[in-house]
Parts: C-alpha cells; structure tokens; sequence
C-alpha cells in the first residue's frame, strides 16, 4: 500500500500566521504539524509516501523530512498547482499510486489514540473496497456527515449540511483500494468548485464497498485548520504527553517499533537532537531497550 499526505492547503483560516509559512510546517506543541499525519501512516506500515505541497513551497518540506530516510521510509513530493479538492490527490498521484492500494491522510489532522495502530493495520489488511472512519462531534455541519441505519451500517454521506442526520464525521483518513483513481477522475466539482472526497466516498457506498469504522472516545482527533483548534491541538498533545511520559507522534520511535530503523540509526538521530527534549526521549528509548 502507498501512502499520500495531502499537505498543499494553503491555510487562509489561519492569516496572517501560515503568510510566510505553509499550514502543515507550523509547531503543534513540539512538533510540525505534518508529523502527526505522517505518523498515521507508519503506524499503518507505509513506507513509500507521496507528500503533495503547494506550488514552490517543496523546498521547506525537503529541508524538514528529506527523502524519508531517517525515519526508515521513503518520501516523494509532488506540487498541486491548483486546489482542485482532496479527490484531485489521487490524480497528482496516479503514477505514484500505480497497480497498488493507498491511503489518503490530510496534512492538518491528527489522530491519537490507545489502539490506533490496530485499528489503521486492520484497514490496511482490506484488500478490495475503503474504509473511512467516523468520529463524533457537536457540530459536524463543516464536514462531511454519515448517516447510520438502525443496524449501525453507513448508508449516505453528505458533504457540509446545514442538517446534519447524525454527529458523525468523516475525518481526513481515507483507505483505498487501486479503482479510487478511476472513481476520482469521474467526480464532477461541487457548487464549491472542488472535486469532493465524499464523492468518492459515495462511489464506493453505492458499490457496497465502503467500510466505515466508528471511533470510540479513547480516539482522539484534530482537524488543525483555524487557531482555536490548532491552540486546542497543541495542549491535548502537552497534556497527554506529560501524563503518559510518551510522545505523540514521534516519527523515529514508530519507526523503530515497526523495524524500520534499527538501533544504531536511532542512536545517530538522537545524538543529532541531544540538546532537545526530542532527543533526549529518542536516547531514552534505547535505554528502555537495553534494559529489558
């Protein structure tokens, strides 16, 4: 399975902050706001990943991630030229995608919880179809909204209605089998003007093919797009980080526990971040290690 990040959002929400800099490069706590989608998908196992970026802003995100090596994968960039929408990623994508499956995340969601990498492993394990995820909120009229029969099986998704039939929401985590990139190029623009990831998502529900798996309260998610939730974002990850002694999102430690980095290579990424907390929990890790 590929793997793409949808990072070329230009963040108008966020004026003046993301002016100078692109939404998925700004600190979430500790960390850029990139590295909490990019963990989804190693926790998944992916380990060949397509970074999608606004025009002439590849450079900062090759300076940050490079081609993936540090963290035992390997990562492509490509330019949208035009915001088209998130089903337009699977156009950009194509010849990265090729014969395979893929899993779409948007570069400003985050997603945290106990059993979250069981939960990706399972979708990845589907080999025909997708699965989307649904998460509660209050008000889910900013999103796209699935309705439930009274058996619990998803039978429509509507994109922002003003009334919504449930509170529950599709959250920017999508997995593909390889017709995704036929479907995309069949969706038409909204009233908006974009090609639609609920769309796409309709597509595969009227196949009988689309899987949507509700997560519970021990998940927790963030869509990092206007600053009260990018403020909020940022002291969830303080706080369950300083409860739990763990980092979210640490790209090195997921790689490491996926067999994707080995000792000697995390001990060179922690030695070149020593002077951080970053890298003293990376250092702290091998200890863990050394002790079992």
């Amino acid at each position: 399975m590929k793997g793409i990040v949808l990072a070329a959002g230009k963040g108008t929400r966020l004026y003046p902050i993301t002016r100078p800099i692109c939404k998925p490069l700004l600190p979430v706590y500790d960390k850029p706001m990139i590295y909490y989608p990019l963990a989804a998908l190693l926790h998944a196992g992916i380990t060949d990943i397509l970074i999608i970026v606004p025009p002439n802003d590849q450079e900062p995100f090759e300076k940050l991630l490079g081609d993936g090596r540090n963290y035992g994968v390997h990562i492509t960039y490509r330019e949208q030229q035009v915001q088209r929408g998130i089903a337009d990623a699977f156009m950009i994508g194509e010849d990265f995608i090729g014969t395979d499956s893929v899993c779409l995340v948007l570069g400003d969601n985050i997603f945290y919880g106990e059993h979250l990498t069981q939960c990706l492993m399972k979708a990845k394990a589907q080999t025909t179809g997708a699965t989307v995820f649904g998460y509660y909120v209050d008000d889910p009229r900013a999103f796209g909204v699935v309705e439930f029969d009274q058996t619990g099986k998803a039978i429509s998704i509507e994109e922002k209605p003003q009334h919504p039939k449930s509170n529950y929401i599709v959250p920017g985590l999508y997995f593909y089998d390889n017709r995704v990139v036929s479907l995309a190029k069949q969706v038409k623009p909204s009233a908006r003007g974009e090609l639609e990831i609920t769309s796409v998502n309709n597509a595969y529900l009227d196949m009988g093919q689309l899987r949507v798996v509700t997560l519970g309260k021990d998940f927790t998610w963030f869509d990092t797009g206007n600053a009260d939730s990018l403020n909020s974002a940022a002291n969830a990850i303080k706080q369950i980080q300083a409860s739990t002694g763990r980092q979210v999102a640490c790209l090195e430690e997921i790689a490491f526990q996926n067999h994707f980095l080995d000792q000697a290579a995390l001990l060179r990424i922690g030695n070149e971040l020593k002077m951080t907390n970053y890298g003293q929990y990376i250092l702290g890790l091998l200890q863990a290690k050394s002790e079992q």
